[in-house]
């Protein structure tokens, strides 16, 4: 019997009826309760009591404390998982402009998300006449050639359609132009169209230019499936381009008013009091063409992110297949980034390019002098922009577009993960003209995607010889990574750069990996003299259009709630403090298991030959498993196209990303200490082949990458609930295709040793993790001392807190959050995990608490 509340102070309660109860109609389901109801269920089957471990903390308020940074924590914001457009964006409106193309340089009808209503009949389709664009950024346009009224468009929005509100004010807009006097129909319909829930008309003369013209809907429902549908009311020729709903009830600034982003997910960023906005990305910002829009003349559809596109009137704006394969408006632009980052009160930090490759793209690099000293230009126009007066070029620009004031920018970030050597080439170029123009501008560097390796090491390098001011370091890991590390960054060197963690997450969004960063965030806190700043990533994800995942925020089109890391981010973020305490933690150390479980195999968009599968008992020699595939098949595929052929097990899908085969109830194996030997041979594509072992479920194993990232390296990766992530790896090693390799897996307790023909390659070991994690920060403000500890385990963690040099006052505030390690936030049930409030009494300068399992806790004590 396991109960569960969504709240510690809610009251309400569920119970989740396991196998005890036998007889129970409603066995294996999740019941609501009343307190009665479980106070009767709690005597007949009392709850397991969760071990007790004993554990001390004392603080040190009179030793010497380290200053944190006055901005650890911000947002980092990325168009990534429809973010921007079907998000954060209010339009609702999909392709309003007609210059969506379904791929990237696909056949393009720039139809995408239309529909044609045929009404008095007539030919409904884009195109794209010179003479009649509505400027040189938007050169499609839709074309209705009418025989009577009652012909044009529906647009199904996102997801499910428009969701509208009862009562709702929606502002309609369009550019047209027609060869006769029109006038178009405009409504909110069902999605079969037998319901209209808003119906209006607007006028359309006919002098055969281009006019804005505009109109108000008011919903007499509440929806979240219409459509919007447009049409013309007599024959002739009529072009519509830009058509445009915004609802009224968007975001509204405490500085800038109302603006263009939708309430609910702009209000959930505010919420977490962020210290800076890093935008636009990410990867937007590095792959796809450097041609402008006007010199790509249209006909490459993916561009790297350039500022100059995307501000000015909107319909000026161009679209852009993005990096993660989707359009992009361009309706949220730099000054819309600008001026929420001030609503936010938060120091805008944008990121540019500086023409390198990274994300994994190979794209032409930039490498002329011509259009680097374009993109050098380019970049110091961005900070003229942000913080020039009005009487300078771009400043003035600014103050056109109705903001005089100067953004004060303070940071600036040159290359995201751009990783290659053209990086190193580039950087120094636009380095130093931000400096002679804006010495009062901190240039952030680069690092990479990873969190270590011999190219992380080389870029720091670089980056000190550079004698640059601040790196950005990236890396997605799994939860034993974060909670193995959270000591990284004791060891940096003080006087060298400072560390930007732009990037990071534990892989997967259940409470799990929320805790396993709140442990590593006590690390950050430790070390914000060197961690400067650190923003969890990604921040949005459309759950219909999802490019990455673990997420902080998840929406559909009238729905938003936070995962459980967006609720771990949020306690940290609104209550950092400025000083940390000295404080030390005495208990146990963890005591994880060895690694155990099954075995298999799998390619990435390669082909390969396996043979001779063994696994051996380390102890005994007892075969625990062997397949020479002389008897046909046997194995589980996941995925890809596998046979047996000339005695081989093959897979030959050349397109597939873990094509895996699986043994025989791979995830059901407990084998530990054992021997996993194979022959394997790379058939062809662009990497390698992965032998995966320790599998207790297809989201937790290790493999052995071999002939990974284009047959460039090697590496032992991990995963821990979530996508796989690196845990060690070799450089510059490739496998030639048709050549037989001997692969041995040596797994003895928590180490793993990896050899291929007969020669050690790696030796990992997985770290002791901590029982518990803890740190202590002082509030300036209200003078209180900010306990904040994590337990991961499932041990109720009972410790002494000794404080020496602070008189603490009997009541203490608690915020607490725990929950069942695997528990997700969901639509269905958004705050399944979130933060609980109350006071608590029994503060002193010695006092015991009992910290829950799978926690987090913060004590805010008060000095009498």
């Amino acid at each position: 019997m396991l109960f569960e509340t969504d709240s510690l102070s809610s009251g309400e309660w569920t119970a989740n009826l396991d196998a005890e109860l036998p007889a129970s109609p409603r066995h294996g389901s999740v019941i609501p309760i009343t307190a009665q109801e479980r106070e009767a269920l709690l005597a007949a089957y009392p709850p397991a009591t969760p071990p007790i471990t004993e554990h001390a903390l004392t603080i040190d308020a009179d030793a010497a404390r380290t200053e944190m940074s006055d901005e650890l924590y911000g947002v980092f914001y990325e168009d990534i998982n429809y973010a921007a457009d079907g998000g954060l964006y209010a339009e609702l409106v999909r392709n309003r402009s007609f210059e969506f193309a379904p791929t990237d340089n696909a056949s393009f009808t720039g139809m995408t998300a239309w529909d044609v209503v045929e009404g008095a009949g007539g030919t409904v389709g884009v195109a794209s006449d010179r003479d009649e664009w509505l400027n040189d950024s938007n050169r499609a346009y839709l074309q209705i050639e009418a025989d009577g009224p009652g012909v044009g468009v529906r647009n199904e929005g996102y997801n499910s359609g428009f969701a509208i509100e009862e009562g709702g004010k929606y502002d309609f807009s369009v550019f047209a132009r027609s060869d006769t006097r029109q006038r178009l129909t405009v409504s909110l319909e069902s999605a079969d169209g037998s319901t209209t829930y808003a119906r209006e008309t607007v006028h359309v003369n006919g002098a055969d230019r281009w006019r804005k013209v505009k109109a108000k809907l008011t919903a007499n429902a509440t929806v979240d499936d219409a459509r919007l549908v447009v049409t013309g009311g007599a024959a002739g020729t009529l072009r519509l381009d830009m058509v445009s709903l915004f609802p009224r009830d968007t975001w509204v600034g405490p500085v800038n008013g109302r603006s263009v982003l939708r309430a609910d997910l702009a209000q959930k960023v505010a919420d977490l009091e962020p210290s800076f906005l890093r935008f636009p990305g990410g990867c937007v910002t590095n792959v796809g063409t450097f041609d402008t829009y006007l010199e790509s003349d249209g006909a490459d559809r993916r561009r790297t992110y350039q500022w100059k596109e995307t501000i000015g009137p909107v319909e000026e704006r161009p679209t852009n297949w993005n990096f993660w394969g989707y359009n992009q408006s361009y309706g949220i632009g730099y000054l819309e980034y600008f001026e929420f980052a001030e609503d936010l009160g938060a120091t805008p930090l944008p990121v540019l390019s500086v023409g390198a490759n990274g994300c994994g793209s190979r794209i032409p690099e930039m490498t002329d002098d011509a259009r680097i000293d374009r993109w050098v230009q380019d970049t110091a126009d961005l900070v003229e922009f942000a913080n020039g007066d009005t009487d300078t070029e771009w400043g003035a620009v600014r103050a056109g577009l109705g903001h005089p004031e100067p953004f004060g920018l303070k940071y600036i970030g040159l290359g995201n993960e751009e990783n290659t050597h053209t990086f190193e080439a580039n950087f120094p170029r636009f380095r130093d003209a931000v400096e002679a123009a804006y010495p009062d501008v901190t240039v952030i560097s680069n690092s990479g995607p990873d969190d270590t390796g011999a190219r992380f090491d080389e870029l720091w390098d670089f980056n000190r010889e550079q004698g640059v001011e601040m790196i950005d370091e990236h890396y997605y890991n799994d939860p034993g990574w974060f909670l193995a590390n959270d000591e990284r960054y004791d060891s940096y060197d003080r006087t060298g750069p400072h560390v930007f963690l732009g990037e990071y997450a534990s892989r997967g969004n259940q409470w799990r990996n929320a805790l396993s960063e709140a442990a590593y965030m006590t690390g950050l806190e430790r070390n914000s003299d060197v961690v400067e700043l650190a923003s969890y990533a990604p921040m949005f994800a459309n759950e219909d259009y999802v490019q990455w995942s673990p997420d902080m925020m998840w929406f559909d089109n009238d729905e938003s709630w936070g995962s459980t890391s967006y609720w771990t981010q949020r306690m940290f973020m609104t209550n950092t403090g400025d000083e940390v305490v000295p404080s030390e933690h005495t208990g146990p150390e963890s005591s994880p298991p060895d690694l155990a479980g099954g075995v298999f195999l799998s390619t990435w968009r390669t082909q390969a030959a396996y043979d001779d599968v063994v696994v051996t008992d380390n102890e005994t020699g007892d075969v625990l498993y062997s397949d020479d595939f002389s008897g046909g098949e046997t194995w589980d595929a996941q995925a890809g196209a596998w046979d047996v052929v000339d005695g081989e097990y093959v897979q030959s899908d050349g397109g597939v990303e873990d094509a895996r085969s699986i043994i025989p109830d791979a995830y059901g194996q407990d084998w530990s200490n054992y021997t996993l030997e194979l022959n394997a041979r790379k058939l062809g594509g662009g990497e390698g082949f992965l032998v995966g072992f320790a599998a207790g479920a297809p989201d937790r194993f290790y493999w052995w990458n071999l002939g990974g990232w284009g047959n460039t390296r090697q590496a032992l990766e991990r995963a821990d609930g979530g996508r796989q992530g690196e845990v060690a790896a070799v450089e510059g090693h490739s496998l030639v295709t048709g050549q037989d390799y001997d692969v041995k897996i040596v797994v003895d307790g928590r180490t793993i040793e990896l050899y291929l023909d007969g020669e050690l390659q790696m030796t990992y070991t997985e770290p002791v993790t901590k029982s518990l994690y803890q740190v202590v920060t002082s509030d300036d403000e209200t003078g209180d001392l900010l306990v904040k500890v994590v337990n991961p385990g499932g041990d109720i963690a009972r410790t002494d807190v000794t404080v020496a040099g602070f008189e603490v006052s009997g009541r203490a505030q608690v915020t607490e959050m725990t929950g069942d390690p695997t528990a997700v936030n969901t639509k269905t049930r958004p705050e399944r995990v979130v933060p609980a409030e109350a006071t608590w009494d029994g503060a002193s300068n010695e006092f015991t608490y009992d910290f829950p399992p799978y926690s987090i806790t913060f004590l805010r004590l008060t000095e009498n």
